[in-house]
């Protein structure tokens, strides 16, 4: 196999598309044009979830805790003096868990923005995708349908997604009740379907302009394992980060449209 094939199956590849369209959109600054609105858009996205999901999940979860170690503490009260040490595990479990569900809370955020965010500025995402890659491939490959049908398309897309989340969703979250293993399964499965919708995501400006059926791009996603995992983790990683998830947004399907451009030139 020569280097350029073993190049496109390689997981480092996939997580090195983000820093190549840095570079290639700070060498081409007729699109920057095109990342200003997507931006202000994501930040009013990422304001509103900020507000309405992070700070209530985590005044619940600060309440929850207390009641928890004011019940325990007025228990212990009856018990003898060496019990208190309860109370400092107790805190210490309480801590780990509040980062847990702050690390949860991050990732869901992230992802809502991706959504939203992505469904709002789909315009100018697709006129940047289609940019980059004239830029990118010398040429533009779209077929061309008429409004109706690409309104129908995408919602379609977006109904399909949905239920694809709902249908792998629901035994996931079953796994949580099978001891140890359960747990695990469950987590790495989730970050699998997490990792699958971002791709989805990311790589649809360019599929679609191709209008593929959904199961052809989830088959894409799929098939170009394990590129497309080390994107969808570098991807999920970057939303995740707060701040940063308001602008990096258009960098992902950026990158995301070379990874395309890349893998339908060598297929």
């Amino acid at each position: 196999m020569s280097k350029e094939n073993l190049k496109q199956f390689t997981f480092f590849t996939g997580i090195g598309y983000p820093l190549l369209a840095i570079k290639f959109i700070a060498n081409h600054k007729q699109l920057w044009q095109y990342l200003i609105i997507p931006i202000i858009i994501n930040i009013c996205v990422g304001i509103t979830t900020y507000i309405f999901l992070l700070n209530p999940s985590l005044k619940l979860f600060d309440s929850f805790t207390n009641n928890i170690i004011i019940s325990v503490d007025n228990a212990i009260n009856q018990l003898p003096e060496w019990s208190n040490i309860l109370i400092a595990i107790l805190l210490f479990i309480s801590q780990i868990l509040k980062v847990i569900l702050f690390l949860i809370l991050l990732i869901i955020i992230g992802f809502i923005i991706v959504q939203f965010g992505s469904i709002i500025g789909s315009p100018w995402y697709g006129k940047l995708s289609e940019k980059l890659e004239i830029l990118y491939t010398g040429k533009l490959e779209i077929v061309e349908v008429n409004i109706i049908q690409e309104i129908l398309r995408a919602i379609l897309f977006e109904l399909k997604k949905l239920l694809l989340i709902i249908v792998i969703s629901v035994p996931l979250f079953l796994l949580n009740f099978i001891p140890a293993m359960g747990n695990l399964i469950s987590l790495v499965g989730g970050i699998t379907l997490t990792c699958t919708i971002i791709c989805l995501d990311f790589f649809d400006a360019t599929l679609e302009r191709k209008r593929l059926h959904f199961r052809e791009k989830l088959k894409f996603v799929w098939g170009k394992l394990p590129t497309t995992a080390g994107f969808g983790l570098i991807c999920l990683t970057l939303i995740s980060i707060p701040l940063l998830n308001l602008i990096i947004i258009p960098l992902c399907v950026s990158a995301g449209t070379l990874l395309v451009c890349d893998k339908l030139k060598r297929s």
